[in-house]
């Protein structure tokens, strides 16, 4: 293909979603294959729903992905201004001239007006659209009232008669009776643009090539071949991408189901899966195959693989259901795929944030160790968080071993005090050496002995290797936590 230039035009009225990821994910791999421009463009000539910090939002979420844009509001450019609010000068002159081509009139319609006729049309139970009052105002009767200052809109004159046909790339030829089209409002009261003209003239202003975006703008996209025609503009290649499903499969995914995705740990928006622990190439992997495939079994794929190998023609119009376990597969893929230091690197930020003072030398021992058994990075907080503690919380009924009781497991743990204080081998290999020793003179077998230890050492049941953990706790730090095991038990006798 030659070099497009295409665009991700989010709204800043909420947060980042996973469908807009995912937008903007395959705007960028078609720019990057081709050698084009990736635009980023923000819609918000929507005022009152306008969201503070959610534009910083999108910047964060975006770059979070690996999702660098080559001209925005940020960066500049030639084509901007880059948010549709600071063009508002610009799109009233493009309606100004669809009037002037007979493809646009001003309506005087009130609200009150409006109102009524929607009621109207309701009880005779017909659609609900503009009558088409103002329609057939003389042009000099009209202009001599908009420069009187009447309140009024600018709408597109839909031709009444016929057919539209739209081309969609991935779902063909899209024909509507003309009959049912609205004509639909361009300019608003207070001088802005709705999103359909100013989509339209910002995109051929732009020159984009191609227009990737959600399924939900089918049921607008005749208007906006419409708008292209009449100002005899060629329009671009149309892209509708299919729509997310519940992770049950039933149902649309929409914002409100986000309250109780969270409660299962999940989220739609961007920037909670950061927070949450997932890899940005997990996710950027994860929703790509959400309607894009290579082929039936290549599952795993870099930002670089997927440059190389994504292609407009193995888009899937069918709906895809979130499936949040194929994300938890990908992100423990993309853990173990890591380098050490990158992961590392990654892992301290959680411990800091749960209250511990990781440093890296312990660190970059520990990493190895619960490297293969994480799923989210969040993980690395309940599987290594003891290592950075100078004693641990334990449960006594924990303590106590397999068919065993308290007395029987303070014995136990006293034993191997003593026989870890008389060790000056304090390695992995020791450690095992020595232990398996003390088991094989002992009346106990290694589960239970080696259970009671991984719960007086780490506090928990389950832990990374024991030897390698005590090696990396330390033999000071081991002791102690020893003695305090020995005390509990002794409290319960």
């Amino acid at each position: 293909m030659d070099p497009v230039r295409v665009r991700f035009a989010p709204s800043p009225t909420g947060r980042l979603h996973l469908g807009g990821g995912r937008t903007a994910l395959y705007n960028y791999l078609l720019a990057a294959q081709t050698g084009g421009q990736f635009i980023l463009r923000i819609e918000d000539t929507d005022r009152k729903r306008y969201v503070e910090g959610a534009e910083q939002e999108i910047y964060d979420s975006l770059r979070w992905l690996g999702l660098e844009w080559d001209e925005g509001p940020d960066k500049g450019g030639l084509y901007g201004p880059y948010r549709q609010s600071e063009r508002k000068a610009i799109y009233l002159d493009y309606a100004r001239k669809l009037v002037d081509l007979g493809h646009a009139y001003y309506c005087f319609c009130t609200p009150e007006r409006l109102e009524s006729v929607r009621r109207e049309q309701q009880a005779n139970k017909q659609s609900t659209r503009y009558d088409g009052a103002c329609r057939h105002i003389g042009p000099e009767d009209a202009l001599r009232r908009v420069e009187s200052g009447e309140r009024h809109v600018i709408r597109f004159r839909s031709p009444d008669e016929g057919q539209t046909t739209v081309t969609d790339l991935l779902r063909g030829n899209i024909t509507v009776e003309n009959e049912t089209i609205d004509d639909f409002i361009l300019i608003k009261s207070d001088g802005f643009a709705l999103y359909h003209l100013a989509a339209a003239v910002v995109d051929h202003l732009m020159k984009i090539t191609h227009v990737l975006r959600g399924a939900e703008w089918l049921p607008t996209f005749p208007l906006h071949g419409l708008i292209h025609r009449a100002f005899g503009w060629q329009e671009p290649v149309w892209v509708h991408l299919s729509v997310f499903l519940k992770p049950s499969g039933s149902g649309k995914l929409s914002k409100r189901d986000a309250a109780e995705l969270i409660k299962d740990g999940h989220s739609i928006f961007l920037k909670d899966f950061h927070t949450l622990g997932y890899l940005p190439e997990a996710v950027t992997n994860w929703i790509a195959l959400m309607g894009w495939s290579y082929d039936d079994h290549t599952e795993i794929f870099s930002m670089k693989d997927l440059v190389e190998k994504f292609s407009l023609i193995k888009l899937n119009p069918s709906p895809a259901a979130i499936n949040f376990s194929k994300l938890d597969h990908f992100n423990g893929v993309h853990i173990r795929q890591l380098p050490q230091d990158d992961l590392v690197s990654r892992i301290g930020p959680f411990l800091t944030r749960a209250g511990y003072n990781p440093d890296i030398q312990t660190l970059e021992k520990v990493a190895p160790l619960i490297r293969e058994r994480m799923v989210t990075l969040d993980d690395s907080v309940d599987m290594a968080g003891f290592f950075f503690q100078d004693a641990v919380t334990l449960e006594p009924s924990d303590l106590i071993g397999k068919d065993l009781d308290a007395s029987q497991t303070a014995v136990i743990v006293k034993q191997v005090h003593e026989l870890l204080q008389q060790t000056d081998d304090f390695s992995a290999d020791g450690l095992e050496q020595l232990l398996r020793e003390f088991v094989d003179q002992s009346a106990y077998n290694n589960k239970q002995v080696f259970g009671i230890l991984r719960v007086a050492i780490t506090g928990q049941r389950v832990s990374p290797p024991l030897f390698e953990t005590m090696e990396i706790v330390g033999k000071d730090k081991a002791l102690v936590r020893l003695l305090h095991a020995i005390a509990l038990l002794e409290k319960i006798n």
